[in-house]
């Protein structure tokens, strides 16, 4: 599969949730995940990944945030 873009609504407040959201993917990149970005005003993630989102989800939801998966980014 090739990698699409992703995008994800995590319930993010402030820059410490953002943190725990970027070591997560911090430790994804590399095997399955090529980039992410986050946008903290929005609470909106956004990932380049061959990873389904399933996978994704389960990471992102480790932070302890309320995460939803948006769909692929056109």
């Amino acid at each position: 599969m090739s990698a699409q873009v992703h995008e994800f609504t995590v319930e993010m407040t402030c820059e410490g949730c953002s943190g725990a959201v970027n070591r997560i993917l911090g430790r994804l990149k590399g095997s399955g995940v090529e980039d992410f970005s986050i946008d903290l005003g929005n609470k909106k993630v956004f990932i380049t990944s061959s990873l389904p989102p399933e996978t994704l989800l389960e990471s992102l939801k480790k932070s302890g945030k309320e995460t939803v998966y948006v769909g692929v980014k056109a």
